[in-house]
């Protein structure tokens, strides 16, 4: 497979696929391959949902763009479902989970700003991932993504993810934060959940609200029902000012968004913030079209159950060999033990299981599969797992 053309930033692996359907992605000789990555957790809804695709087969033959120049009703219509289903009030849309990220980092300078701060701080946390532009990168914590861009650190404390008393440790610290900026399950840092679960969103948010910081969650990866609800937040009682999300907004269709509440609510004014392609007809009516299916439906549920059923049938197999599980819904990670060489674990699921999978943090598999999987491709995801890392214990 030649990429003579394609800069060399992904180290691809030696496949290509040319159709998908459900959980299923397929190879141009048609070898059927189970997809529990789903493009990073994108196709939530599954390859080639009906409903979605229709809405972009009959979107792309009626109105693809115009700017925002102009009202675009798919648009609001899709800001009112958006903002419903999380709580908020009102939306930006962009193009990327990193676009949805920069307009809350650009959100809560403003913020800051406002107050009269010169050059205000955000706290974000030990091995998180919040995209590839500057700022995004900047609070981003991997040290590859970060290596040789002369990232923006002095405009963000890091601490680790988890600990509340390292928050208030900071606030003693610096009299300069505007913010706090979590995920609240890592993903690329390994599915890391805090010990108390989702009760330490609520302990971040009162943190917040004692010190007038925007509290700001993204959801890039844990939103449109990934965990089991709408939004990873709505398993706690908090709620946060600014909340970003994108992959499954747009079950493959690239779009992201940025939602406001509370404190940050009417931030941004006109030419305050802008994207040429944010919220065009298509992508918006994509984005209502998840909505529709989401909300009408048992998916999320089935998500939960589902989820669950692979972590269970993965500890039961394995769990004697020190192997434990973690995450919520279909974010799942399978935290193997440390001294196990999982450097080639994607390529043999990929070759020897027809098993699409992610290694993230070292040692976690991560699985991300589609919400609406069934009951017999979640069992095949558990027996070829099985099959793959029993031989190495």
């Amino acid at each position: 497979m030649s990429a003579t053309y394609l800069m060399p930033t992904y180290n691809r692996q030696p496949i290509s696929f040319t159709c998908g359907s459900g959980s299923w992605l397929y190879t141009k000789d048609e070898t059927p391959y189970l997809d529990a990555l789903t493009g990073i957790a994108v196709c939530g809804l599954g390859h080639c949902h009906p409903k979605v695709t229709e809405a972009i087969q009959q979107q792309a033959a009626t109105l693809v763009h115009t700017s925002n120049l102009f009202g675009i009703d798919w648009q609001e219509r899709a800001g009112e479902a958006l903002c419903n289903a999380a709580q908020m009030d009102s939306v930006f849309f962009a193009n990327s989970g990193a676009e949805a990220n920069e307009a809350a980092l650009k959100l809560a300078r403003l913020y800051a700003y406002q107050q009269g701060f010169k050059r205000p701080k955000v706290i974000v946390m030990e091995q998180s991932f919040h995209g590839r532009t500057l700022l995004s990168l900047s609070a981003t914590a991997n040290p590859k993504a970060r290596e040789g861009f002369y990232t923006l650190d002095e405009d963000f404390i890091r601490v680790p993810f988890g600990d509340i008393a390292a928050i208030e440790q900071a606030a003693q610290d610096h009299d300069d934060i505007c913010a706090v900026f979590v995920e609240p399950i890592q993903g690329e840092g390994g599915l890391n959940t805090a010990a108390n679960g989702f009760t330490y969103l609520e302990q971040l948010q009162a943190a917040c609200d004692n010190h007038n910081w925007l509290f700001m969650l993204d959801e890039v990866q844990t939103g449109n029902g990934r965990t089991g609800k709408y939004f990873a937040y709505q398993h706690s009682n908090a709620r946060p000012d600014v909340l970003t999300t994108a992959k499954g907004l747009g079950n493959g269709f690239p779009v992201g968004a940025c939602m406001v509440r509370g404190r940050a609510n009417g931030l941004f004014g006109a030419g305050s913030h802008g994207s040429t392609y944010g919220g065009t007809p298509l992508a918006s009516r994509v984005v209502h079209s998840v909505y529709e299916v989401l909300a009408n439906s048992d998916i999320m549920d089935n998500a939960v159950t589902e989820g669950e059923f692979i972590r269970e049938g993965v500890v039961d197999a394995l769990g004697q060999y020190d192997v434990s599980t973690r995450g919520a819904g279909m974010m799942i990670g399978i935290a193997l033990p440390e001294k196990m060489d999982c450097s080639k674990l994607v390529d043999r699921a990929r070759d020897e299981q027809k098993l699409i999978i992610n290694v993230t943090g070292g040692h976690v598999i991560r699985l991300l599969p589609p919400l609406n999987m069934t009951r017999d491709e979640s069992s095949q995801v558990v027996e070829r797992l099985v099959d793959l890392l029993k031989p190495s214990f």
